[in-house]
């Protein structure tokens, strides 16, 4: 690849390829890291007060509409890029299983993760009213709620782990 200019044409320092490695990378790590940190904002709430919750939500929910579903989205027309001007096949076992794993993520992000943190905020004001000005008590429907969400979020970093995997050890190729 090169570019034009007066008096002829200089090489790009960076192909389509490297500036499409970086653009998938720092997807990864922005949208992605930024999901496994959410695991620590329910103890920290709880460790702080109670009243943080709501806030706990609203950020998880912000995280997961700004940077990881534009990340997954961004992964995979990135991989997708990669993978043809590689030459890969689409039907290799660690590029469907990594695309799997993205399609996968982003629907449980979309139909679970959104829409409970949603209702885990509604609940969390409500615990909070109900209170009053004393001692928060939270329900022991958001604390099922809460502790089903953590483990569907343990359940998405360990996908996020095994894409991983497949993208740098590449199984099969």
């Amino acid at each position: 690849m090169s570019a034009t200019i007066e008096g002829g044409t200089m090489p790009l320092a960076v192909t389509g390829f490297e500036f499409s490695l970086f653009i998938h990378i720092t997807a990864a790590i922005a949208g992605l890291g930024a999901a496994f940190a959410q695991g620590l904002t329910y103890p920290v709430a709880i460790a702080l007060d109670p009243r943080y919750l709501p806030f706990k939500h609203r950020l998880q929910f912000a995280i997961n509409v700004v940077l990881v579903l534009p990340a997954l989205v961004v992964l995979l027309a990135t991989g997708l890029y990669q993978a043809d001007l590689v030459g890969y096949d689409l039907g290799d076992f660690w590029l469907t299983g990594a695309m799997a794993i993205v399609a996968a993520l982003a629907v449980m992000v979309i139909a679970y993760f959104i829409p409970e943190d949603r209702r885990l905020k509604r609940i969390a004001e409500r615990d909070i009213a109900a209170s009053g000005g004393g001692e928060v008590a939270v329900s022991a429907e958001y604390r099922r709620r809460v502790w089903l969400e953590s483990m569907m979020g343990v359940a998405a970093d360990l996908l996020v782990i095994a894409a991983v995997y497949l993208m740098v050890i590449k199984p099969g190729l």
